[in-house]
Parts: C-alpha cells; structure tokens; sequence
C-alpha cells in the first residue's frame, strides 16, 4: 500500500479544489455545514454529513510532522507513519489493512512539515471497525527490531526512488533548503539519507510516546453519518484513552533575509528546462517578521486572490505575457498556499518551449540556458509591472469569479471537506474559518491585492530555481 507524503497538501492545484468546493452557497451559509465537539480526554470531533451515498470517511490527523522532530532525527515522522501499520497488542502487523480491504474499503495515510494523518473510506455500517482500530493504534502501536529494520530500507528506498532519482525533486529539495535560512521547513519531509539511515526503534517509540495522544489529535469524519452517532461511536472508542502532556510546538524563527539566492541543477535526466522562483509568505497563522518589513497574516486571502491573477489560467498575466504575447513557455503559473503553522511561499513557474524552428522564432528558445534566462527577463518584467501599475478592479473580480465558479460540484463529495477542514485545525485555524471562507475572499479588494504585491514579492526573500538537461558534449 502506498504511503504518501504529502509534501504540501494544500499546493497550488489541491489549494485551488479547495477553494472551488467552498464556494456556492450563499454569503452567509455555512458551506459545508461541520458540527464540533471535544471529548473529556480533549479530543476533538468533527462531523460532516453528505448523504450522497452510504459511505464515511474517517480520519484521525495528529498536530505533529516533519517540522517538529528532534534535530538530527529527520524523517521520524514519515517513518513512524510507516510504523504504524506494523500492529498492535490486538492486531498483528499488516492485519488492519487486511481487515479494510476486506470489507471493501481503502486507507492511507500522509506526512507533512505540520501534521500526520491516517484515513480510512468504507461503508458506513463499518465505521464502528475502523473507529476500533485506528483507536488501539493510537494507544498500543507495538514496535519490534524485526519489524522496525526492514521498514527503514523501505524509506530509504522510498526516498532513492522519489527524490534522489527524479532531477526536478532534487531541485526543489534545494530549493527550500535555500529559501528557510533556519526555520524546519528547510528539511525535508522524508528526511535526509543519512540520518534516515540512523532512525531506530527507540527514536520512533519516543516519537509516538511525545507525540500520538487524544489531546493532540483530531478526529474527523466525513459521509452517511450524523454527530449524534459519531459522539457515541467516538466516546466509546477513543473516549477511554487517557490524556498526556503534549509538548508546545516551540520552532526557531526566521532571521531577516537580505539576498536573493539562486540554485540551479543540470541533469543527463533533465528533458525539459524549467524555471521557477518561490518567496517567503505569511500563511493564516504566522508574519514575516524583519526590522524593515511585517507582513503579517492579513495578506493571506489577498495573496489568493494574486496567485490568481498572475497564474490561473489562459487569462492570467504570467500565460498572456509569456505563452500567448511573447510564445517563450509552454506554460506559466502561480500558487500559493495559505494553511501553514508557521510560514509559507508564494510561487511563479514557467516552462520554455522546445524550438520548432520557425522563422519568427525567439532564437533563445534553441539553447535552454537562453531560454530559461528570457523566461526569466520575461517574469520580471510582469512583475515589475505589477507592482509599478497594480491589479485593476476588472481583474480582481475576474479572478474571485473564476474561483467562484471552478469545480462548484466539487463540495458533493466528502474527500475535500475533511482535507480543508484538518488541514485549517491543524495550523491554527477553526471550523469557522473554513466555513467564512467565501465571505473572506469575496471581502478581497484590489487595494489589498496590491499591498500583498509589494509586501511579499521581494527579491531579497526570494529563491530562484533552474532545472536544466546537462550538455552531452
């Protein structure tokens, strides 16, 4: 079975279901319509009904991940999620997953810098199984050398195969090591080679110890359901397990940036040149905090609203300028991200088309060095633009339009509220905030867009990354 981790759940593509499947109700409805209660051991429960069919998804999402491990010990949270399906005092390794496969359900589960989590989808008359189980393995996860040592080749391998072997993830690993000069979102998710290779059982059972407890967890289920019979289910199940200590989430802060970095990686692999430069954001729950600049929390819907206009879609600036005017990229975008616990960043990428030879062709696009040097000429200049000119109301309201109006159906399906919902809990946010959504954005003003412009696109908190073929001769 696959273990995913998810690198950044909430990144351009899955940021923009997101806001799709909040949108379509009335301003004042809540969208999705989630009811929240905490158990006496401070667990908190949310539940959403959709009785579209009668199957639930439920998922228990712990606020811990890559970003809180001990120093030297990266990849333990990505490991101990592996671990825990190797079983527990009642079940034996592998035996959950047996047992969800053969009711008809699926699972898995992801990591990422701010929170772990574990899902399972199956029929509703299920769910009190799943609800067993995932609650004994919060509690007695059984850990043995003999199951431990294999699973640690399986992440080594896992990362040889997803990072060390692919040239654009090797790329981006860099990338974010350059753009956090000290904060843990530098390190990657899966951690690096060589102290993946040193993680044992004691760090992983001291891990799940700190860690994996009711009061640091929530639960969320989604589907053919009602609170009334998820708070009985969840009482019975989850309510028993004591509360721990948990450990405040205390991590280094930035310093102030003062120069632009750029990483570049040439590659016999690489076969399309690609350009990208990514700067440091606020999210929901942090600022950027420098003597000279604070950009705080605040510029977060408005930055939404700006990924938009610079790349979302045929209409956008970036693909106007640099596939349809100028015909350098085959593509041109933007993303962001908003749901982080501590910072985040706000993308621009683009691809340079391959020469076809025509005769009022760039002659750039024949060399990819060239090519991806006017990519770069040609961004610039967006931006420049941008920031002298700013955003036109027509534009602003193209663009919470075209959010408006992407994937609406989208809220039909259960899968994207638990996402949005956890992912909001887990970085500081609350229900609330999930549901206020489209009055929040609705309320975004060119004005605003145009600050978060200039708060946040500067150069100097800036990475720019370029992934080039290596020349054969």
């Amino acid at each position: 079975m696959a273990r995913a981790i998810a690198r950044r759940l909430l990144n351009a593509a899955f940021a923009g279901l997101i806001l799709a499947s909040l949108l379509g109700s009335d301003a004042d409805a809540k969208v999705f319509g989630a009811e929240t209660f905490t158990l006496a051991n401070g667990l908190q429960v949310v539940v959403v009904t959709n009785r579209a069919a009668p199957v639930v998804t439920h998922q228990v999402w712990y606020k811990v991940g890559s970003a809180d491990e001990p120093k030297g010990k990266s990849g333990i949270a990505h490991f101990l999620e592996h671990l825990m399906f190797k079983g527990t005092r009642t079940l034996a390794p592998g035996e959950f997953s047996k047992l969800i496969a053969r009711h008809g359900g699926r699972e898995n589960a992801f990591t990422s810098w701010d929170y772990t989590g574990y899902f399972q989808t199956i029929a509703r008359d299920r769910l009190d199984l799943v609800m067993r189980h995932e609650a004994d393995r919060m509690t007695n996860l059984v850990l043995t050398d003999a199951v431990v040592d294999p699973e640690r080749s399986v992440i080594l391998e896992e990362r040889r195969q997803r990072t060390d072997n692919v040239p654009e993830a090797l790329l981006a690993e860099q990338a974010r090591a350059a753009l956090y000069l000290h904060h843990p979102y530098r390190i990657p998710i899966i951690g690096w080679f060589h102290e993946m290779q040193g993680l044992t059982r004691t760090d992983a059972q001291d891990f799940y110890r700190t860690h994996y407890a009711p009061n640091n967890a929530v639960l969320i289920v989604a589907g053919d359901v009602d609170a009334g019979e998820v708070r009985k289910l969840a009482e019975t199940h989850y309510g028993p397990i004591a509360a721990r200590p948990v450990p405040p989430r205390v991590r280094p802060a930035e310093p102030p940036h003062v120069a632009a970095r750029r990483v570049m990686h040439e590659s016999a692999r690489v076969r399309q040149a690609s350009w990208r430069r990514t700067y440091l954001a606020p999210s929901y729950n942090r600022g950027i905090q420098e003597p000279d600049a604070k950009v705080g929390p605040e510029h977060a819907y408005a930055l939404q609203v700006l990924a938009e206009v610079l790349g979302g879609g045929s209409s956008s600036r970036l693909h106007r300028s640099l596939v349809i005017e100028r015909k350098l990229a085959t593509g041109a975008g933007a993303g962001y991200g908003a749901t982080d616990f501590d910072l985040s960043d706000f993308g621009i990428s683009a691809s340079p088309r391959p020469a076809s030879g025509a005769r009022d062709e760039d002659p750039a696009l024949a060399d990819p060095r060239r090519a991806v040097e006017a990519i770069e000429r040609a961004v610039d200049d967006v931006i420049a633009a941008l920031l002298e000119r700013g955003v036109t109301d027509d534009e602003v309201g193209r663009a919470k339009t075209r959010m408006v109006d992407a994937a609406a159906f989208a809220r039909d399906g259960s899968s994207t509220a638990v996402r949005a919902i956890g992912s909001t809990l887990m970085t500081g946010g609350t229900v609330d905030d999930v549901e206020s959504w489209p009055d929040r954005i609705d309320a975004v003003t060119p004005a605003q867009v145009n600050a978060a412009a200039r708060a946040v696109l500067v150069l100097k908190r800036s990475v720019t990354s370029i992934l080039l073929p290596k020349p054969t001769s």
